[in-house]
């Protein structure tokens, strides 16, 4: 093998180590993102449900402060009310067919 075409074979190798290396380096760092990326997938839906539990509890407060007479939440809590009563209705309607 001649000089020149010797040195770019080890030009061409040592490009590939280069290409190897920084393939191996970009693969644990997906690895590493993506491992990430599940641990906040988690902690986001943690989080929504979190976000629905006080919700749920918020509109029970609010019930409750209008069954109490508190303000403008009776109005909403009759409403809530009527609308219960109506979805009982409903089941009732079904369940007796």
């Amino acid at each position: 093998m001649s000089g020149q075409g010797y040195e770019e074979l080890i030009v061409l190798n040592r490009k590939l180590d280069e290409l190897l290396t920084r393939f191996h380096d970009l693969k644990t760092e997906a690895e590493v993102l993506r491992k990430s990326n599940e641990v906040l997938d988690r902690m986001l839906h943690e989080r929504d449900e979190r976000i629905k539990e006080l919700e749920t509890r918020y509109e029970r407060v609010k019930l409750t402060g209008a069954l109490l007479g508190e303000g403008e939440n009776a109005t909403e809590a009759k409403k809530k009310i009527t609308e219960l009563v109506r979805e009982i209705d409903r089941c009732v309607a079904l369940i007796n067919r």
